[in-house]
């Protein structure tokens, strides 16, 4: 991309919070600085935490106060990568203050503040982008197209999967307001609904198949589901379910599967790290393999795809009320499991529709199991 218009100048950035995942954002923050869109001005977090901060991010202003970043004159964008609890107490703030918000997964814990934050966003002269950005990656919007398109007919079943064993950094993962769904689930629940549309229904299993967790050294009881099953109901008897826990020690099967009338296709990796995809259509009578085509793609591109909204005009894919209608289905997954019943759902939203592509990458086909030869 060539360097913008001496004309625009860089968004200025401040971040809240400095734990763990700010090292992952420093990907796109760099590549921003390096284009000259963006620079950071400012980062909030616990006083313990300044001297890494300021190295990372390359900036000496640092604060253990988050109303200081929120009203600073010379932050036009906040970062918010705090714990999940204080997400929408936060963007609240800074969109109240005039600024744009990137606000990491879920936007908030419960339904009423996640509405309070929606409503907020569409009177707030800034935007509101809510992780997780898995409809950003190159090959989600290949899939999305293709099924689209009607390359596996109408979809009917799907599933998606995310785990592994689990923080033992902090314990507000195992507590009320943290639990795997509101982790790891939101990712396959974003991308299922990126691909399929709003759910109508909810039922879940859920539960807390390790009571009792050591954190820095020391034991804790878990009171928050580690564990869960959840299935979705899209309609017109099309159905998904998603497996994710702090459960798994290793797995190998595809991110997510979508199989529809005529064929089936399937993401290789995880939704936040795609490695691929393969198609299978009747009409070919064969596997086809696309490999990654942009393997370096980070899950943190919402940052980079926020800025260019910001600066272009244009309206982001990633939307509030896609993040609201995930979070409603978490919640309601979670009330399915401890009542052991089916909820209708109550939000909805409009699934983003991907630009076109030029010609189709080349595939390569794999030989098919299922016929003796």
């Amino acid at each position: 991309m060539s360097s913008p218009p001496e004309s625009i100048a860089p968004l200025r950035i401040g971040v809240i919070g400095c734990g763990n995942v700010l090292g992952a954002y420093r990907v796109p923050i760099d590549r921003l600085r390096a284009r000259g869109e963006a620079t950071v001005t400012i980062a909030g977090g616990r006083e313990w935490q300044r001297d890494a901060a300021c190295a990372a991010l390359g900036m000496p202003r640092f604060t253990t106060s988050a109303q200081e970043v929120i009203s600073s004159p010379d932050v036009d964008l906040v970062i918010i990568l705090t714990s999940m609890p204080e997400h929408s107490h936060v963007a609240m703030a800074a969109l109240r203050a005039g600024k744009h918000v990137l606000v990491e997964k879920p936007l908030a814990t419960t339904l009423e503040d996640a509405r309070s934050l929606v409503e907020l966003a569409k009177r707030s002269s800034g935007l509101l982008v809510c992780a997780p950005f898995t409809i950003l990656s190159p090959t989600f919007q290949t899939i999305a197209r293709r099924i689209r398109f009607g390359d596996i007919g109408k979809p009917y079943s799907a599933r998606a999967r995310y785990g592994w064993v689990g923080p033992d950094w902090s314990e507000w993962f195992y507590k009320p307001g943290g639990g795997c769904l509101f982790d790891l689930g939101v990712y396959c629940l974003t991308s299922l609904t990126g691909l399929l549309g709003p759910a109508t229904r909810v039922t879940a299993m859920t539960g807390v198949a390790i009571p009792e967790r050591e954190i820095n050294g020391r034991k804790i009881c878990v009171s928050a589901e580690d564990n869960a099953q959840v299935l979705l109901d899209f309609g017109g008897s099309s159905f998904a379910v998603v497996t994710c826990g702090f459960t798994m020690q290793q797995y190998r099967n595809p991110a997510l599967e979508i199989y529809g009338s005529t064929g089936t296709i399937q993401m290789l990796g995880d939704d936040w790290d795609p490695d691929g995809y393969e198609l299978w259509q009747n009409s070919a009578g064969a596997w086809q393999l696309f490999k990654e085509t942009m393997p370096d793609w980070p899950w943190t591109d919402g940052l980079n795809h926020m800025v260019e909204c910001i600066r272009t005009g244009a309206r982001p894919l990633v939307t509030p009320e896609h993040g609201l209608h995930v979070l409603e289905i978490m919640l309601k997954a979670q009330q399915a499991g401890r009542e052991g019943r089916t909820l209708i759902m109550e939000t909805t939203f409009h699934p983003p529709l991907f630009a076109e592509q030029g010609a189709p990458e080349a595939a390569h086909l794999l030989h098919d199991r299922t016929r003796a030869y």
